[in-house]
């Protein structure tokens, strides 16, 4: 098949009426049993998780990327979308929590419906049938009239207990007018493991996670109209707008004769979370980025001269990153001469003084606990001092998602006023470092990105 024009790849959603009705199984392995046909599929995910691109990526062997109408606005949902799928075959773009759900207090606004809207995309979606049988029907009809502006072009039956309760549940959908394309059993043995923040990443699970993709797309190609997904993906339609290019909306094209700064962009196990369109927006502003891993590399890479940090799981590695006390000297030091240092959720708990009781980087004058509260949701807000990323005033959007307590120390200079859903502030702004438990979306604001990369060039 010959790969599409990014106006005009085949594309369609991955939703479920609930979270928990197996979208994730469902989505991933529809992406690994599309590229093991032969087809290059393109990745995506509706909101701001982390980990679910992860395992996308490992299905299809492209970057798994994420289209938030939230953090970037719905004016960026297809450019971003028409970026991701340069190239490719097809586009398999799964849902967040149900259907409609989207940002609290905000109508449909970063639902999986909106998105979908937005794109002009079919949707699947995936039922959890364990406890039901003809009342599926009404179910489905709800979700298919609720908005006639979704399409919603097929069903996906997913716990299914047996052959006679597949018959029934067929049956009872003849009467919706929706087609079946694909009905999966419940005792399916696709192992998944979880833990405080959702599924274990794939940076963790090495082969287990390889295995896992790779049960998920048996269980979807044997239990899924293949044929009749992909007729129903190329019934999408072209779409309009031009890709997003970083390189045009970081509007600068750095002189050959300009210093490219190295940034250095924590990776590996412990610091997974990550956009990246926000390493490519640092490319396209003239950087050198190279990735390091802080639980391996003993020091920083030989050059650097800025550092972002992401969000991860430091709590899991807390006894490992400690330990590496090679690179949180490393760390400190170029913290404290001077250079830019940005730094999200696991990256503000790295750079404080300790975590659970664990020596970490000391450039804060912070310590930080896990708690048995989840801190989770979409923060509007505004920066309040001049930082390395942004002056004061800037307005973004962001979203928080942990389960641990940063205690700051006396005399802390807040990074971010949020606006919603309480006033509060937020962060630390220390010389050149700003650090917060928020994380954004560069695209949304591609001034960060040369703002970031003028600094290291100025440190």
């Amino acid at each position: 098949m010959t790969a599409s024009t990014p106006a005009a790849v085949p594309r369609l959603v991955v939703a479920a009426p609930s979270s928990g009705s197996g979208k994730t199984t469902v989505a991933t392995g529809l992406m690994a049993a599309l590229a093991a046909r032969g087809l290059a599929v393109s990745p995506h995910k509706v909101g701001p998780d982390y980990i679910d691109p992860g395992y996308h990526a490992l299905a299809t062997g492209r970057t798994g990327r994420n289209l938030d109408a939230y953090l970037c606005g719905p004016e960026l949902v297809e450019p971003l979308f028409l970026h991701g799928a340069r190239g490719c075959d097809i586009a398999v773009i799964e849902g967040v929590m149900g259907l409609y759900d989207g940002a609290a207090g905000e109508g449909e606004l970063a639902s999986t419906a909106h998105v979908a809207k937005l794109l002009r995309a079919p949707v699947v979606l995936v039922v959890d049938a364990s406890a039901q049988s003809r009342s599926v029907a009404a179910l489905v009809h709800g979700f298919v009239s609720f908005d006639p502006d979704v399409r919603v072009g097929g069903v996906i039956l997913n716990k299914v207990g047996s052959d006679r309760h597949e018959v029934m549940l067929r049956e009872a959908l003849d009467s919706v007018g929706v087609p079946v394309l694909g009905a999966l059993r419940r005792a399916a043995p696709v192992e998944t493991p979880s833990r405080h923040l959702g599924l274990v990443p794939v940076a963790e699970r090495g082969a287990a996670a390889v295995d896992a993709v790779g049960a998920m797309a048996a269980l979807v190609s044997d239990g899924c109209d293949l044929e009749g997904l992909v007729a129903l993906a190329r019934g999408a339609g072209g779409l309009s707008g031009a890709a997003w290019d970083a390189g045009e909306v970081v509007r600068s094209s750095p002189s050959p004769r300009l210093e490219k700064p190295r940034v250095a962009v924590a990776g590996g196990a412990a610091f997974t979370f990550s956009y990246a369109e926000h390493a490519e927006l640092l490319a396209a502003a003239g950087a050198d980025v190279v990735v390091f891993d802080p639980l391996r590399d003993e020091e920083l890479p030989e050059g650097t001269r800025g550092l972002v940090i992401g969000g991860g799981f430091p709590e899991v590695y807390v006894s490992e990153l400690s330990a590496n006390e090679g690179l949180r000297k490393s760390v400190a030091e170029l913290a404290r001469g001077g250079a830019p240092v940005a730094a999200e959720c696991a990256g503000l708990l790295y750079l404080g003084r300790e975590l659970d009781g664990l020596p970490m980087c000391g450039v804060l004058d912070s310590s930080a606990r896990m708690s048995g509260r989840l801190t989770l949701g979409y923060r509007d807000c505004v920066a309040l001092t001049d930082s390395p990323l942004a002056v004061a005033g800037t307005r973004m959007r962001g979203h928080e998602f942990h389960r641990t307590v940063v205690e700051p120390g006396a005399g802390a200079t807040p990074a971010w006023g949020m606006r919603t859903p309480q006033r509060r502030v937020e962060g630390f702004v220390e010389g050149g470092v700003h650090a917060s438990y928020l994380h954004t979306h560069w695209a949304a604001e591609p001034s960060v990105a040369r703002r970031f990369v003028e600094r290291c060039r100025a440190s």
